[in-house]
């Protein structure tokens, strides 16, 4: 087993189409993990090994590989781009000590970058960049250095190494700090870098400050030391420069992540409280995925966190309480390809099959004292259909098949909405959603139709109204009879009911009976048939029949005293309104703000997040249900949005209108 000091644990993480997953075949190759590299268009990379990935040519889960270097062993985890699938990115970036952020030299940053830069930042771990592509033609180091630079500050956005050469003629990289051969072309460059990174060094340390103030050469030991100082504390991010087709710039990267990135050996906080990591610690980890293996089934990834996990042996899931894991067969992973192994220390990726009940963003330990590890945040779904079976009697395989596909996709949630009764199938975007259909189909040999779900709508009143309604049906023998007069009015703070009845017009024993009623009509209002809310009932009058009279006459009395009545309190229908962060280049401000004018959104505010504009704004559900497609043809897929519920408010009439009059035709095509 790999010691934890010669263990480097990272993401590489970026937008689509960057060359992440080459890089990650070339450091496999270099390693001597793999026999040859394999190519995104060859449909042969250790990383796209899905046949979903293969057949989009992009990736679209996460990928755990691993490697030795140089006597020391990587551990990595390869992450998609496009933003439908960042919940991959985000579970792997939990389970990573540092980020590598790989940035298009033709393209520069995107919103795939932006992400990236946010999630690492929030996780509060070293962050590196690699320029890539630089043998391309129309690559540019600096004018993609400067735009990063606009980002987040000179002072942080730092080169490491320099490219000599560019497209055709980019042959090879010099370490700012320690090359002394420099070519006369970039040589102020590099001076300019080195005085930079001299000035961060320094910041690091008081005396190594006064020194360098008084103009004092600093020895390299010494600059190395301020170098990882100042990455560590998060003030400065290396940028590496490359090239992942012509493996330039490759060799100085995976000798930097030796020497730079840091070791599972840190403090880590557990509700609060630091403690030291170490290998003899009780095991400790944290489960980051999950996939289902065609031959040996459901596939558990932990990244070990502290102490030693080993083969054969019992695992308490901390995450919830009295459940007991038995590890067999263990795995480090490349890809699909699976390597058996014994046991597995800090900073480790491994793999265990057949868990019953341990899922993504649990902690294991062999220790059931252990406190559990802060868990994995997700996004929320921002994309919703309504999921039928095809075919009558499928509902049942279909629910079964998609509980196990998205055991291994978090962002993608299987739920049933009470209000339109509705199972709805909820993730990131179209694309997420029309893969999880087809694998749904692929694997369990059941089709599920996917559509647009009903627009979960309220109903509420904005005046007072009075309701009377007498009850009386005579059948031979005991007859039923109930009168209740109720009133109602707007209440903001949401259903109040009272008894107001004085002199026994109604006896007590039936005033439940008159509220049932009246829930009947708070269940299915009088406009669309959707809940009513935000109303108080007051019932202060009635009569009754000493024989005649029981509880369903009285809860049919309620219900059509109430109904008289919400029609006389000028009733309104009532969306719900979502709040939008739309994140997009500069370049399409135009065209989203213009598109969310159309939708009646309203917009709130802008601001820069990471190098791209973000557009704050309400926009009502109803407008946003296919917003993932438009908003991805809109930007050329170099936009995202996230949205989350706010409240509910008023249709404007006009489509209220439409909306009852499409209601009440369909309740008499159904009747």
């Amino acid at each position: 087993m790999t010691r934890a000091t010669e263990c480097r644990n990272f993401v590489i993480a970026g937008h689509a189409g960057s060359g992440k997953s080459t890089l990650s075949e070339l450091m496999l190759y270099k390693a001597g993990a793999i026999g040859r590299p394999g190519t995104v268009d060859a449909k042969n990379t250790v990383s796209d090994f899905m046949a979903d990935e293969q057949e989009r040519r992009a990736s679209i889960y996460s990928t755990c590989m691993n490697c030795m270097w140089k006597n020391n062993q990587f551990f990595f985890v390869d992450t998609p781009g496009y933003g439908e699938f960042i919940g991959q990115a985000a579970a792997a970036v939990r389970a990573a000590d540092a980020a590598l952020v790989v940035i298009d030299a033709i393209d520069g940053p995107q919103v795939g970058t932006a992400r990236a830069w946010k999630m690492t930042k929030e996780r509060r771990i070293p962050r590196f960049a690699l320029v890539n592509r630089l043998d391309k033609e129309r690559a540019d180091f600096k004018a993609t250095l400067e735009v990063m630079r606009g980002n987040h500050g000179r002072s942080v956005i730092i080169p490491l190494y320099w490219p000599v050469g560019s497209g055709d003629s980019f042959n090879r990289v010099v370490n700012v700090l320690f090359d002394r051969d420099i070519p006369a072309e970039i040589a102020d460059d590099v001076a300019e870098c080195r005085g930079l990174w001299l000035d961060a060094i320094a910041e690091t340390d008081d005396e190594l400050m006064m020194r360098y103030l008084d103009g004092e050469q600093l020895g390299d030991e010494e600059v190395l030391a301020g170098l990882k100082k100042s990455i560590k504390l998060g003030h400065t991010i290396p940028v590496f420069a490359g090239s992942s087709v012509k493996d330039v710039g490759i060799t100085e990267l995976m000798d930097a992540i030796i020497e730079l990135f840091p070791t599972p050996l840190s403090y880590v906080t557990v509700d609060g409280a630091k403690r030291k990591i170490s290998e003899d610690a009780d095991a400790i980890g944290i489960v980051f995925k999950s996939i289902n293996d065609p031959f040996i089934g459901q596939l558990t990834f932990v990244r070990v966190v502290s102490g030693i996990f080993k083969g054969d042996s019992d695992v308490w899931n901390l995450s919830r309480p009295g459940v007991k894991e038995r590890i067999g067969s263990m795995f480090f992973m490349n890809g699909k390809s699976q390597t058996a192994v014994h046991e597995a220390g800090p900073g480790s990726i491994f793999a265990i099959a057949k868990l019953k009940d341990t899922h993504v963003g649990d902690t294991i330990s062999a220790n059931q004292n252990e406190k559990a590890l802060p868990g994995i945040t997700f996004p929320a779904p921002v994309m919703s259909y309504a999921v039928s079976a095809q075919k009558s009697g499928d509902d049942e395989k279909i629910a079964a098949g998609l509980h196990k596909i998205i055991e291994c996709i978090p962002t993608v949630r299987l739920g049933r909405d009470e209000q339109t009764h509705e199972v709805l199938l909820s993730g990131m975007g179209d694309q997420q959603l029309a893969i999880v259909a087809k694998r749904l189909k692929d694997q369990f040999k059941v089709e599920a139709v996917l559509s647009t779900p009903r627009v979960p709508y309220r109903e509420t009143i904005t005046g007072a109204g009075d309701g009377h309604y007498r009850h009386k049906k005579q059948t031979g023998g005991a007859g039923q009879f109930a009168e209740v007069s109720l009133k109602i009015s707007y209440n903001d703070s949401g259903y109040e009911f009272s008894n107001d009845v004085v002199g026994g017009a109604i006896p007590k024993n039936f005033i439940p009976a008159v509220e049932k009623g009246i829930n009947d009509m708070l269940e299915r209002g009088p406009l669309v048939g959707c809940p009513v809310e935000r109303v108080r009932v007051s019932v202060y009058d009635g009569k009754y029949h000493p024989v005649d009279s029981n509880e369903m006459a009285f809860r049919i009395a309620g219900r059509m005293a109430f109904k008289e009545a919400m029609g006389k309190a000028s009733p309104v229908l009532l969306e719900p309104i979502m709040r939008v962060n739309i994140h997009i280049p500069d370049t399409y401000m135009g065209d989203i703000t213009g598109d969310l004018n159309h939708k009646r959104g309203r917009i709130l505010g802008m601001e820069v997040e990471e190098g791209m504009q973000v557009v704050q704004a309400e926009v009502p559900l109803a407008e946003m249900h296919k917003y993932a497609t438009e908003l991805r043809s809109m930007t050329q897929g170099r936009g995202s949005f996230d949205m989350n519920f706010v409240r509910y408010e008023p249709v404007p009439p006009n489509l209220a209108a439409e909306i009852s009059a499409k209601h009440q035709a369909e309740s008499a095509e159904e009747q």
